[in-house]
């Protein structure tokens, strides 16, 4: 990540901007996405559809694999705008393939709370290129050259102040046009803030700083196309629909019309007629040998568009029906309706200089494909030789205006790619004025090269269906993020060992106990893929359900056993259960034949924890034995599964050293920890699931936690209320004093209502006010409702409206009523 400071250097020029085609989307006060525009969906893949008014956590991987708990880049770019920010950033799309990605991003105040909006660019076309420029009011489009004397061009993002209230307007405006769809009034408060706290601007080699500015407004710059003479149909002199142009229509019946073949220039090959059957069979050839090779919707594209550039065409381009690729669910209506919405996801071509090329037709770009154009997704199109006064018309039905100046004179053949009775997409072929015009043959040849590509296409769809699923019902089934619990820091990992499937049996979690305490699990169901994955989630299931009950570890563990055996003799697994007190500083073990932890002290020292092995979930007739181990502040421990420290040939020691050998700085962080082990050792060889999770235990100070038991006496509650008031005071938190003594007051009542012999207090300062009323009564209480002539049923009421967050639990011996209140500010 590098992060680029505001600049206070003058722009280049008042006037010269920078046309880049921008993608923006604001997070709203509560984390989810408000806006997202139509460049958000070319960049980063995601429909508006399937992120709009959903969380913005997790949707762009800061890397091409995301780790849980990793942040990802609008979480980075949270972190780093109190007020605006610019910088570059490698983020994922929604394909996996990282991007390098150019930020500007704005802290904006809503009258609902603080917004973040964000601006993005993609940096490769940039730096590749260069950037198109823009001069004038009237915009008039300038190509950049892409190349120095030192390889590609260097773009920063910046953030610039204007030249003068002028130029801030001028700016502001024309910066609108991509901003959020509001009200005048609120967007011309957005459009203020942001160029008040710098208006996005890129710095070009070093030294010159230009505005930047949608290019939406480089379609519509320079003189307007060239018309027909009068007497010909008003788009563009094409005669009415009724009596197509011969030129236009689709199928091999439109090389009735081709010209005499040209003498062939040095963009393409020349061939004479013998051999052209020979070179379309070699094509046909090649396509099955070099197309195809992975699974990857975008290789493939790239693969099918490099075997036919230069051998058969001078430019070629795949577009995707872009609702059958994208993780939203395809619409129950037809797909194929009034608009159809294409996406460009390769180009390829001859030209020396690809700055027009890169500019009207961009990788990524969505095009709207109207019902009515010509050809209709699905029909082939042959126009042997594109006339200069209908090239604008043809660019138009291609859905692509701004190719209308590359088309004169050129030869063009469409042909729809269509596999297992779906219309994917289509694919563009162009010869340049100089090589012999595209016939009835060529458009023959083009077909079958389509065909055979679009039956890889599609098996890359259906791949990307299934992993998508797979990592679903994974993610489902693993937690996405640690929790935060008081005392201690934790980092987890999971890695599948089958890549095809993307799924398997390990897991982990981190549960919330009672009293602070937290429980560690870290488990390996025996086997790959959805067989495993499935009873995975049917252990982590029953652990979490059974750790609710506080059980001691051991005794959790031979419930599992025993529910193994009632599910199936399949169902066998290994599993490590830990507890970690930051009360008592102790850690309380039992383990069900996994391998041993390791924990690291702080003094550096690593050792593997000596507790009984004890058998596999599932094999039965073993006893589990727990262990308790005293852990100062700043020990860490390292849970994982075997399929980290498995090394092919030498078994599983040699890991556990590895791991045991590997040193725990104490300035680091758990995700630090997590990403040093995996760096250090595992290897990309091993074929086996990983699970990872790593808690770094610090404790609650002493002073910060206070417990008192209660006489069974009714008068305790009035002394339940003045301890809460007393220790609140002492904690300097008055402020709670009357709420606290209030919901503390209806608890122990219920708590002595019920009890037999034992009732306690306890309050926590942990970043929060966390009180905790035990009793001997295992049965939970109920929330009800209560009307309004009732004496009773009012008080878990008041806690459940009045607190936070509010729960119940069973112990080992009664239960607990708990609630949060936070800290005042």
């Amino acid at each position: 990540m590098t992060r680029i400071p505001t600049t206070t250097a003058p722009y280049a020029a008042t006037g010269v901007s920078a046309l880049v085609r921008l993608a923006v989307l604001c997070v709203g006060p509560d984390g989810d996405v408000s806006y997202w525009n139509r460049g958000a969906e070319e960049l980063f893949g995601h429909r508006w559809e399937g992120v709009f008014g959903r969380p913005a956590a997790g949707l762009l991987p800061h890397t091409a694999g995301r780790r849980p708990g990793e942040r990802d880049a609008l979480e980075v770019l949270a972190g780093l705008t109190r007020s605006a920010w610019a910088g570059a950033l490698p983020t994922a799309d929604r394909d996996g393939g990282l991007k390098d990605v150019l930020w500007w991003a704005y802290r904006i105040t809503e009258p609902a709370g603080p917004s973040l909006l964000v601006i993005a660019a993609d940096a490769r076309p940039l730096r590749d290129n260069g950037p198109r420029l823009a001069l004038g009011d009237r915009l008039l489009p300038y190509s950049a050259d892409g190349t120095t004397a030192r390889g590609a061009v260097s773009v920063a993002p910046r953030l610039a102040p204007a030249a003068d209230p002028a130029h801030a307007g001028h700016l502001g405006a024309r910066l609108g046009s991509v901003l959020p769809r509001v009200s005048p009034g609120r967007l011309d408060r957005i459009v203020r803030q942001i160029v008040s706290l710098g208006y996005p601007a890129v710095e070009i080699d070093g030294s010159l700083l230009l505005p930047v500015l949608p290019e939406e407004y480089g379609t519509t710059v320079g003189p307007p196309p060239a018309r027909p003479a009068a007497g010909r149909s008003a788009r563009a002199g094409r005669p009415p629909r009724t009596a197509p142009h011969p030129e236009l229509l689709p199928g091999p019946r439109a090389d009735t019309t081709a010209p005499e073949p040209a003498p062939a220039a040095a963009s393409g090959p020349s061939l004479a007629p013998g051999n052209l059957l020979d070179e379309q069979l070699a094509l046909l050839r090649e396509t099955g040998a070099k197309v195809g090779t992975t699974l990857d919707l975008g290789a493939t594209a790239r693969e099918l568009c490099a075997v036919t550039v230069p051998r058969f065409a001078d430019f070629a381009a795949v577009l995707v029906v872009d609702q059958l690729f994208s993780d939203a669910e395809p619409p129950k209506e037809d797909l194929y309706g009034d608009t159809v919405v294409a996406r460009r996801v390769a180009v390829a071509h001859t030209d020396t200089t690809p700055g027009p090329w890169a500019a009207a037709l961009p990788e990524g770009e969505l095009i709207p494909l109207p019902a009515d154009s010509t050809p209709r997704l699905g029909e082939p199109l042959l126009v042997p030789v594109i006339d200069a006064a209908l090239a604008h018309d043809v660019a138009l039905d291609l859905g692509v205006p701004g190719l209308g100046p590359l088309l004169p004179e050129r030869s063009l053949i469409v042909v729809p790619l269509t596999a297992r009775g779906t219309v994917l997409g289509r694919m563009c072929f162009l010869r340049h004025p100089g090589r012999r015009p595209f016939d009835a043959k060529d458009a023959a040849t083009a077909a079958e090269v389509a065909a055979r590509g679009a039956v890889h296409l599609d098996n890359a769809r259906l791949h990307r269906l299934e992993s998508r699923a797979a990592a679903t019902l994974q993610r489902s089934m693993m937690p996405t993020s640690p929790p935060r619990i008081p005392g201690v820091r934790i980092a987890h990992h999971y890695m599948p060992g089958d890549r095809q499937a993307q799924v398997g049996g390990d897991w982990f979690d981190a549960i919330q106990l009672p009293g602070g305490r937290v429980a560690l699990i870290v488990g390996d169901v025996m086997g790959h893929g959805l067989l495993s994955a499935a009873v995975m989630g049917q252990f982590r299931t029953s652990v979490i359900t059974m750790a609710a009950l506080d059980l001691p570890p051991a005794q959790l563990l031979r419930h599992l056993d025993n529910l193994a055996h009632r599910l199936g003799a399949e169902h066998l697994a290994t599993c490590v259960y830990a507890v970690y007190d930051p009360i008592h500083r102790t850690l309380t073990l039992a383990n069900a034949g996994h391998i041993p932890p390791v924990l690291a002290r702080h003094d550096g020292r690593s050792e593997l924890l000596q507790i009984p092995e004890g058998a596999p979930i599932g094999v039965g007739g073993v006893p589990f034995e727990t262990v308790e181990v005293p852990v100062p502040d700043g020990s860490w421990l390292v849970l994982c599964t075997d399929g980290l420290v498995e090394v092919r040939g030498q078994g599983i020691d040699a890991g556990l050293a590895a791991l045991c050998s590997n040193v725990i700085e104490p300035q680091q962080t758990p995700e630090d920890v997590c990403e040093q082990i995996l760096n250090r050792v595992h290897s990309d060889d091993r074929r086996d699931d990983v699970a990872l999770l790593v808690a770094n235990f610090q404790g609650i100070p002493p002073e910060d936690v206070v417990e008192w038991r209660l006489a069974m006496d009714g008068s305790e509650v009035r002394r339940a209320r003045a301890l809460t008031r007393e220790q609140l005071a002492l904690w300097g938190l008055q402020a709670l004093s009357d709420l606290a003594e209030l919901l503390v007051s209806e608890l122990v009542t219920n708590a002595l209502r019920v009890a037999s012999h034992e009732v306690s207090l306890r309050l926590m300062r942990v970043g929060k006010l966390l009180v905790e009323v035990s009793d001997d009564d295992h049965n939970l209480p109920q929330l009800r409702r209560a009307d309004a002539d009732d004496e009773k049923g009012r008080g878990l009421a008041l806690v459940s409206n009045l607190s936070r967050r509010w729960g119940t639990s069973r112990k080992a011996v009664g239960k607990v009523v708990w609630f949060e209140l936070p800290l005042p500010v």
